[in-house]
């Protein structure tokens, strides 16, 4: 690693943070980092100190293979211990460090209106008696629960009374189609589904308890119906947007299977013991999508997810006791686990839970809410940003943002552009901008700068976390020294890293290991700079990261060629100024089908209920013929040609399109791994 030079403009800490920070200066950060690779044992010993532990940890803390070629690969952090993450979140917090009259949540909802100040002391009971729920409808420890909620208090409730009970939560993002929620509930055999009647998103109402049952039917046509009971909150009827607004809501009701959030939570005690856990115990499985179409079950387990995301948060926001800390993620995604609930709690943190968006009701909502609530560290995407910028400085101007201290990306590379204005007209110039690199297989940041130590430069994700070790590869696996690009890929394991793909452990080697024996392969282009800084160049393999979230190109795919008109299809990421990218979908008809407006409503529509909102493409075009590869792949469009597209209109596209295929029928290029 080399100490920041003079070869780029660095943006270095401001000195009123480095007083009090917990890593409060570069040189700091270089020896606890030499701690954690050299002695990894000790260090993660001592962050396991701030715990409670039924069985403490003994003898080694980190044990793995992560080569191939000499067995499965493997991670374990302190097997034999034993503990509980709900224990650790909220007993140690209001029993040990009194702190039950703390706020953990400030729930904001979709509507101004619409709020909560939620203590520790009130968290602890409602998961308490969510558990003692769960417990009557027949979850046991090892039992996975599905949970479909919006940004919601029970959303809390009810992933940290899995955790007390011993149960594994497979938490599905509420935007999400019925296909998906069904394809994920088989896929973990999932006993219960919590859901709701039904949420507002902005001005848009969504039934969700309908594609809930829509969900389950699927469910039990393809012979696959685990789930034996739908509990259910009534967010909608007791949330509405205004006061008579319950009534456009018709919510279906099976009473052989649904069972009233509100009524059962009344019968039970405010009194659980915690099941204690092994180490290694399964915590939680959460679905990312995968280059073959079917979305990977990530599994965390309990204690390396517990020490990893309550030390990044931590040091990544230099967590002190009076901050109110905001991340507008979705906990149907890995950052609202990390840094939404488990790694905040971890730390006794008072957090905002938002549940609207950031144009609701009006444009300066995000504002709003951070003058609101004195918010102090604020964490959102590039997307979000690059949206409101579109709006200028008045919608910003109108509140008091002089709270800021800390400011945070997420999802994706933040292009320039937007980390200046970021930078400029939300963090005033004062505010540090921590551009965080990591994935739902990592469990936690792995490449990010910490607010008080490093010197930033935009765009970049600067250095690696604690017990981290990239490196870059060239295609052949050979390691690359200094200025370089090429593969990113990890040495050695952290503790929070994700163990396998739940039932699914030769997936989990080929995805991540095979093509490297010895590292872990994260699947994204890295270039690492002249004074070490490292930048993220962007997946390498079939994925589209659309408003930072990672969407399969083969499952769009498969999603356009389920219509009967479609014989073949292909897609490709175009840039986006907002998204960062989206989908540009190439389709080839069947004999006597027609391509008009009508069919092309009708694909995005399926892809929509097939997959979500999220992966509604952006362009279909009509492609009479499809480059092949000689085993009759299709071969997506390399980039060069899709950057000219983005500044030529179709005739000329066309044009190059034809070219395109008479080059491929002379090179016949390879498919694409």
């Amino acid at each position: 690693m080399v100490v920041p030079g003079s070869q780029h403009k660095l943006y270095h800490p401001p000195e009123g943070l480095q007083k009090d920070a917990h890593v409060p200066d570069f040189n700091c950060y270089l020896e606890l980092y030499k701690k954690s690779i050299e002695e990894p044992d000790v260090f993660w010993k001592e962050v396991a100190s701030d715990f409670y532990w039924k069985k403490p940890p003994t003898g080694q803390i980190l044990q793995y293979n992560f080569d191939v070629t000499k067995g499965n690969i493997y991670v374990k952090c302190m097997e034999g211990a034993t503990t509980n993450m709900c224990y650790n979140v909220l007993d140690r917090n209001v029993k040990d460090k009194n702190l039950g009259e703390r706020v953990a949540f400030y729930w904001e909802g979709n509507s101004p209106d619409h709020r909560e100040a939620i203590t520790y002391g009130q968290l602890l009971g409602q998961v308490c008696r969510c558990s003692n729920t769960l417990k009557q409808m027949g979850v046991r420890k090892g039992d996975r629960v599905a949970i479909y909620l919006p940004m919601i208090p029970e959303l809390v409730y009810t992933m940290l009374a899995c955790t007390r009970i011993g149960a594994v939560h497979s938490i599905v993002f509420a935007g999400f189609s019925a296909e998906s929620l069904c394809e994920r509930i088989m896929d973990s055999q999932c006993s219960i589904l919590v859901t709701a009647d039904g949420v507002y998103r902005g001005e848009k109402l969504i039934n969700l308890k309908q594609i809930a049952d829509e969900a389950l039917e699927k469910c039990r046509e393809k012979a696959s119906a685990t789930v034996t009971r739908c509990l259910v909150v009534k967010h909608h009827a007791l949330r509405t947007q205004d006061g008579d607004v319950s009534n456009k809501l018709q919510t279906p009701w099976d009473a052989a299977c649904d069972v009233c959030w509100e009524e059962v939570m009344g019968q039970v005690s405010e009194q659980c013991e915690p099941e204690w856990l092994d180490a290694e115990d399964p915590l939680f499985i959460l679905y990312t999508s995968g280059s073959t179409g079917k979305p990977k079950g990530v599994l965390h387990t309990v204690a390396g997810y517990l020490l990893y995301t309550s030390l990044t948060f931590k040091y990544v926001f230099d967590h002190q006791p009076d901050d109110v800390y905001w991340c507008t993620a979705d906990i149907g995604w890995i950052t609202g686990h990390s840094y939404i609930t488990y790694g905040p709690l971890a730390n006794g943190a008072t957090s905002v839970l938002f549940e609207g968006i950031p144009v609701h009701p009006h444009v300066g909502r995000f504002w709003e809410v951070i003058e609101k609530y004195r918010v102090t560290k604020f964490y959102t995407a590039p997307t979000a940003i690059r949206l409101l910028m579109k709006y200028g400085l008045d919608p910003v101007q109108k509140y008091d943002l002089s709270s800021l201290r800390i400011l945070g990306t997420v999802g994706e590379p933040i292009n320039p552009e937007a980390w200046h204005w970021y930078h400029e007209v939300i963090g005033q110039k004062r505010c540090p901008v921590v551009d965080t690199f990591w994935q739902t297989e990592t469990g936690g940041h792995v490449l990010t700068p910490l607010p008080a130590a490093t010197p930033l430069k935009p765009g970049s994700a600067t250095f690696p976390f604690f017990g981290v070790e990239p490196t870059i590869l060239n295609e052949h696996g050979e390691e690359l020294e200094g200025e370089a690009e090429g593969y990113l890929v990890f040495r050695r394991p952290w503790p929070g890293i994700m163990r396998t793909v739940y039932g699914n452990q030769e997936r989990f080697e080929s995805t991540y290991f095979k093509k490297f024996p010895g590292f872990y392969v994260t699947g994204d282009g890295c270039r690492r700079d002249k004074d070490g800084y490292y930048w993220i160049a962007g997946r390498i393999d079939d994925m589209i990261n659309v408003s930072g979230h990672l969407l399969s190109t083969a499952e769009v795919e498969a999603s356009l060629t389920d219509h009967g008109a479609v014989a073949e299809a292909a897609v490709v990421s175009r840039p986006h100024t907002v998204k960062g990218e989206c989908l540009y979908c190439f389709v080839t008809l069947k004999d006597c089908r027609e391509f008009n407006r009508t069919l092309v409503d009708e694909l995005k529509r399926q892809v929509r209920e097939k997959i979500g909102p999220i992966a509604t493409p952006d362009f279909i075009q009509n492609a009479p013929g499809l480059p092949k590869t000689r085993s009759g792949t299709c071969y997506l469009l390399p980039d060069f040609f899709l950057f000219f597209y983005t500044f030529m209109d179709i005739l000329s596209f066309t044009f190059l399109f034809i070219i395109f295929v008479l080059f491929n029928k002379i090179s016949h290029p390879q498919v694409r791994s």
